[in-house]
């Protein structure tokens, strides 16, 4: 099929979208719509972005991917197109022949008609942003952060110093929590992300832009190995021998050397979270409880309702164990 036949159909899919209709790209996940549809160009506006929000789509550019699809068996790998082409296929996918498969990262022409890159429309994304339906999410950060906002609304962090110790001990202990659950979280996000992010570029969401790295690692092969290879290559092994840690410390063992004899040591002081005094949470959320149930606000009975629910799931919260003495040592590590 010639690309002027799929092009006027592009044409006429555009055109038959409902007003206010928003588009996804398939790579940044970026929310646009379709504001013009000429003969030799489609202009999109981005929903996402304070600058550069408009952008003109060329045919000539529809034509070039539309070869490169052909030119594949297996679709064509969204990872090769140019930063600034991601809504290209998302645009292309309202053909009823082009699909864009995210999890393979890919988009193909089918035989069958397909879904599109269309979410919503604009009317319907007023509604949801005005809608008072709320839903707790399963997560442990979500109690944690609602406590944690709690103690800083009732405490003035404009200056720490005049803070009384208990309170200082609570945000100190919330903002732990937070941070460990909250790391989490994130690390279950990243690895969600990894799977869709098929390009080194920056891909940009409505707060902020991540981008697809690889970390290098590198682990020594056998010491025999090594000291084999290195002395291969004109290198004394004397060079680059180095005193083991832990054979160090399986000296001291036997001996009557101290540690201050062959270690450097530095000693730091910091604060460290020894418990968590679960009764106390639950009795400072039965105190939120308290305080919605006299607001008069429409939206106080979802948060009751949420509240009702935290309180259940107090018990998950993590356990902490008391340690004893803890210390670090610098130089020979």
């Amino acid at each position: 099929m010639p690309f002027r036949v799929t092009w006027h159909a592009i044409l006429d899919e555009c055109e038959g979208l409902a007003e206010g209709a928003t588009l996804l790209t398939p790579l940044s996940q970026s929310r646009f719509r379709i504001t013009d549809v000429q003969d030799h160009r489609i202009v999109i506006e981005f929903l996402d972005r304070d600058v550069d929000e408009t952008r003109p789509l060329q045919r000539e550019q529809f034509e070039t991917l539309y070869e490169r699809i052909n030119d594949t068996s297996d679709g064509f790998d969204l990872s090769r197109l140019p930063a600034d082409a991601d809504p290209y296929p998302a645009v292309l996918s309202l053909h009823p022949r082009f699909e864009v498969d995210e999890s393979a990262g890919v988009i193909r022409e089918t035989n069958e008609p397909t879904g599109t890159q269309i979410i919503t429309g604009v009317d319907d994304i007023a509604s949801n942003e005005g809608s008072t339906e709320r839903t707790e999410p399963d997560v442990k950060v979500y109690s944690d952060a609602l406590l944690l906002i709690d103690a800083l609304e009732r405490n003035d962090l404009s200056s720490l110093d005049t803070l009384d110790t208990p309170a200082l001990i609570n945000i100190y202990t919330l903002l732990s929590d937070v941070q460990r659950d909250a790391n989490d979280l994130r690390q279950n996000v990243s690895d969600v992300l990894l799977d869709r992010l098929h390009h080194d570029q920056p891909v940009h969401g409505q707060f902020g832009s991540v981008q697809r790295t690889t970390r290098r690692n590198r682990n020594l092969k056998d010491s025999d190995e090594v000291l084999a290879t290195l002395e291969n290559a004109g290198i004394d092994r004397e060079r680059v021998l180095s005193v083991d840690r832990s054979k160090v410390d399986d000296a001291l063992d036997v001996t009557e050397l101290s540690e201050s004899d062959v270690y450097d040591i530095d000693e730091t002081e910091y604060v460290r979270k020894a418990e968590v005094d679960e009764e106390q949470r639950e009795t400072r959320l039965q105190g939120l409880k308290d305080r919605l149930a006299a607001s008069a606000d429409p939206e106080a009975e979802h948060l009751r309702e949420e509240i009702d629910e935290l309180e259940g799931r107090i018990e998950e919260l993590t356990e902490f164990k008391t340690g004893r003495t803890y210390h670090t040592q610098s130089g020979a590590e």
